[in-house]
């Protein structure tokens, strides 16, 4: 007898990770089960000035809070965990990762004080977890990260592959390959749709693997005996570090690890046995005076150029314990991420004009899957649906063109966009609505206060400076009894511009008589003459337009 057709479907609701890399979020929905899958932040752009990060709106998530099952973590990059302590303060839900990933997290529970109130659990990879009427399988992949897993989602519409971020390595550092078995037996079962990561889509090829970064470390170790050496690289790649501390060692050097948050996760990692650290190999930074440098290895943050990590401020010669001199070898290893390149070029220049010699070949491999590796997952999974996941537009489309080489129809592919609801069963899916979704920045302690209203004055002033317009009037009568005074912050420099602001302030004058004279005392209507009377002189004269607040005293 024939199998029926399944016409059940299965929402999938992605709220953050498409349109860019980073925030990553994406909610599953069947009947009265919602299971999130990670929950990560991503950095503010150049024009969200004062912003510290972004994180997903969870507005629908809230709305839904008692469907709301567990939120499921892939790997441990902020990425995907950034923004776990800010969602948990509005939505209770319990956690499940991996246990490298789960220590990182603790780490961050802690710093907000949740750790108490917080489920948590540590998944095995093979290990089935059921969260209403979804069940999640754990599957070991390889990232520059260890202990990153893939997801299978058993849900009554059918099984949806969610590889999270991934590469194919067959020689890892630590651990073992992924597991590509297990893909496969997926697939012969019946994959309803694949989610893949298309950070790397638009290269060809495979990812090297990361043992190869050891050789060229073990090479740059052997013709720079005499030098100093310091690394940078991604505080999350515990693999890199192994790799680092494996040629310090061989060659006899000590290692003095650098930047608060390398120094949190190395304490993880070999708390719960991810890298292995010869004792003695580690110093305290304050300690790097009784070595000669020749047996000095730092490994620091800031491959990236970012103004306060350890390595820019070094290059800055504003770090307290670390200034780069002559014959220095500095190491990136990391490759500038989108948008980064100017401030890593600053980077390296300043080290260079100290004199270091800078090297940033060979000494990286991504931790995302190419071409061939991402080919391999769909004729392995053979998915009836692909649906892009993580990376930026062009990333999706260049997927969406790779998975339809690999004999996915046309029609079988999604592109969506965050906030779009997919409803996708085995006879067919379609967008069928938008539901809230977007970034919330977080200023401080501020999460979600500061608007796009707010950031627009702030680009305001920070291009164009503020006026300030000061005038007392009598009450009652409305005579004008002290101003108009003029202060200036960010427009021109007072001191040597009297004959400017001396106008500005009679411009004022004039403004505010005729409005007396004319016993228009309603002070909105004061305060916009004003406004509209100074800015009209300030183009005229000087071609800005500063941000004018004129101030109403009444005695």
């Amino acid at each position: 007898m024939k199998n029926e057709i399944n016409d059940k479907k299965v929402k999938i609701i992605p709220l953050g990770g498409l349109e860019q890399i980073g925030m990553n979020m994406t909610a599953f929905e069947y009947e009265d089960s919602i299971i999130v899958v990670d929950c990560g932040l991503s950095f503010p752009d150049d024009d969200m000035l004062g912003i510290d990060l972004v994180i997903p709106d969870i507005t629908y998530l809230k709305e839904n809070e008692d469907k709301v099952k567990g939120i499921v973590i892939t790997h441990g990059h902020e990425d995907h965990i950034g923004a776990i302590p800010y969602v948990l303060k509005e939505l209770n839900a319990p956690l499940y990762a991996t246990k490298l990933t789960m220590g990182i997290i603790d780490t961050k529970l802690k710093e907000h004080n949740l750790l108490k109130q917080t489920k948590r659990k540590v998944i095995k990879y093979g290990q089935s977890i059921n969260l209403g009427c979804f069940r999640i399988e754990f599957i070991r992949t390889n990232h520059s990260i260890a202990d990153a897993a893939a997801l299978a989602i058993f849900t009554p519409a059918g099984i949806i592959v969610h590889t999270g971020d991934f590469k194919v390595d067959y020689t890892p550092v630590f651990g073992a390959p992924i597991d590509l078995q297990r893909f496969g037996e997926l697939g012969k079962k019946g994959v309803l749709a694949l989610m893949c990561d298309s950070t790397n889509v638009m290269r060809p090829g495979f990812t090297m693997s990361e043992r190869t970064v050891g050789k060229t470390f073990d090479n740059i170790f052997s013709d720079n005996r005499n030098s100093r050496i310091i690394v940078a690289t991604f505080a999350s790649n515990v693999d890199r570090v192994q790799q680092i501390i494996n040629s310090a060692c061989k060659y006899g050097r000590k290692v003095v690890v650098e930047g608060r948050s390398m120094v949190n996760i190395i304490n993880v990692a070999s708390e719960l046995g991810y890298i292995n650290i010869p004792d003695g190999t580690l110093i305290d930074i304050e300690n790097m005076k009784n070595y000669p440098d020749e047996q000095m290895v730092l490994i620091t943050t800031g491959s990236q150029g970012e103004s306060m990590a350890a390595l820019s401020r070094m290059a800055a010669s504003i770090h307290r314990k670390v200034s780069i001199k002559p014959g220095d070898v500095v190491i990136f290893s990391s490759t500038p991420i989108p948008g980064n390149e100017k401030s890593v070029s600053k980077v390296i220049n300043e080290l260079s004009m100290k004199g270091a010699k800078v090297i940033f070949q060979d000494t990286h491999v991504s931790g995302h899957a190419c071409q061939e590796e991402i080919k391999l997952i769909y004729s392995l999974t053979k998915p009836q649906y692909a649906i892009p996941a993580h990376g930026e537009y062009r990333h999706l489309m260049c997927h969406a063109e790779l998975a339809e080489s690999m004999g996915i129809p046309r029609d079988n592919i999604f592109l969506l966009s965050s906030g779009d609801v997919l409803e996708l069963g085995e006879t067919g899916g379609k967008v069928v609505e938008h539901v809230t979704s977007g970034g919330i920045f977080v200023d401080g302690l501020g999460v979600g206060d500061v608007g796009n209203i707010v950031l627009r004055d702030r680009q305001n002033l920070s291009e164009n400076g503020i006026i300030i317009v000061v005038l007392t009037l009598e009450k009652y009568s409305n005579q004008l009894l002290a101003g108009p005074d003029i202060v200036s912050r960010g427009f021109v420099y007072v001191r040597e511009s009297e004959n400017l602001m001396e106008e500005a302030r009679q411009v004022v004058d004039d403004a505010v008589n005729s409005c007396l004279m004319k016993n228009i005392t309603d002070w909105s209507k004061l305060k916009t003459v004003i406004k509209d009377s100074l800015s009209e002189f300030l183009w005229k004269k000087m071609k800005r337009s500063p941000m004018i607040l004129p101030i109403i005293m009444e005695v």
